[in-house]
């Protein structure tokens, strides 16, 4: 029994290009030194500034994140990925930088706009990176490992950021760009600019359109992820308070649920893709993927206990695992050489602005309805989006 588990992890990650996994460490040492953003709002109102204010600077990280990934995606198809990501990272570290520099509101929010613009580049080229690289045989579960190490690295970040932050707030700024810069020198180390970025195995399926824009059943697919991620991304703003408040957990209760939902991914995600890439019914498993997202919000109307919040925390990073690997494979079918930028730049702008608005609209509704309805709306947007993937189903393979 334990020998045929080591195989199937074996197996699992066998068959997997070098230049994914020299990206997946890029990614691994990126987000290791995510520490800045999530500390960003306790630090702002340490120097005197209101949570109102503080937020407002936050919209400018979410609309700079917007504008970057357009960015992103269109310098993509006409620079190339590598170049993309190379600056991406290098410039964003120097941002970090310059942002534990500034001295009043103003200057933050516009460093931030700035820093959130050039950093979210990064997205769009990753993905177009990952696409080229790979094939049919490896696709989904080169995704899944670029996902392995984000999950890690957030792991550590906030970790590292607390502990840096007891001592001096400035730390997390040098920390993070240094850690950015030291991933571009990764990429600069291990990986070629050379790198034909083409891919013939891409060509498998009819593409509908030349611009991702015009592309109908693809746009579907991406409105129907945003209204996806605006419940899904309620897990690391809106749930935390609700644990809190309502279940009355300490932060270090809630720290070690949340950190269940990357813990799970880095240990199962690779091996479910792998005994389900060949299976041909990615539409069932995107909708699975948004129907047990949903239901993991009504599952907390069970009970007001801890174990209902572990296991909703359970429910929604199957669902989760279900859901993002076979939506990656969905859109990069779709694209070619000369457009995948443009596909991976709105699939990123759907995470983005559904970043922006899932706090702003979920604490709206649980302020005024309370967090039963907050629980059921959540669950009919992702119900609504299941069945919307569902009717694109002829159109996915």
């Amino acid at each position: 029994m334990f020998q045929a588990s080591i195989q199937l992890y074996k197996n699992a990650y066998s068959g997997i290009p070098r230049p994914i996994w020299w990206l997946s460490l890029v990614m691994f040492v990126n987000r290791s030194g995510t520490m800045v953003i999530p500390f960003l709002t306790i630090y702002l109102t340490t120097k005197g500034y209101t949570l109102t204010q503080a937020g407002l600077v936050m919209g400018a990280f979410g609309i700079g994140s917007v504008l970057g990934g357009y960015l992103g995606g269109r310098l993509t198809d006409k620079f190339g990925f590598y170049h993309v990501q190379f600056f991406s990272l290098f410039l964003n570290g120097i941002m970090f930088i310059v942002l534990g520099q500034m001295q009043t509101l103003t200057q933050y929010a516009v460093c931030i706009f700035v820093l959130s613009s050039v950093g979210e580049a990064f997205r769009p080229a990753n993905a177009a990176a990952i696409a080229s690289y790979s094939d049919d045989s490896n696709r989904l579960r080169c995704y899944a490992l670029n996902r392995l190490a984000i999950n890690l690295g957030w792991s550590i970040g906030p970790a590292v950021g607390g502990i840096l932050a007891s001592f001096n707030y400035s730390l997390l700024f040098w920390a993070d760009g240094i850690t950015c810069i030291a991933a571009s020198a990764i990429l600069l180390a291990v990986l070629s600019s050379g790198k034909k970025e083409k891919n013939a195995d891409i060509h498998s399926e009819t593409i509908t359109s030349t611009s991702a824009y015009k592309d109908v059943i693809f746009m579907k697919g991406m409105f129907y992820l945003f209204l996806i991620a605006l419940s899904f991304f309620q897990l690391f703003s809106v749930i935390p308070a609700y644990y809190k408040n309502v279940l009355l957990l300490n932060e270090a209760a809630i720290g070690w649920i949340l950190a269940m939902n990357g813990l799970l991914i880095a240990a199962f995600e690779m091996i479910l893709v792998y005994k389900l890439q060949n299976r041909g019914r990615t539409i069932a498993y995107i909708t699975t993927g948004a129907l047990l997202i949903g239901f993991s919000f009504l599952f907390l109307e069970l009970g007001k206990a801890v174990p209902i919040a572990v296991a909703g925390m359970i429910l929604v990073t199957i669902g989760e695992m279900f859901l993002f690997p076979f939506l990656n494979n969905f859109w990069v079918k779709r694209s070619t050489e000369t457009n995948r930028g443009q596909y991976a730049a709105v699939y990123t702008m759907a995470f983005a602005a559904a970043t922006v608005l899932a706090p702003t609209i979920a604490t709206q509704i649980a302020d005024r309805a309370g967090f039963t309805t907050l629980w059921a709306v959540d669950f009919l947007l992702c119900s609504f989006a299941a069945l919307g993937f569902y009717s694109l189903k002829k159109k996915i393979t």
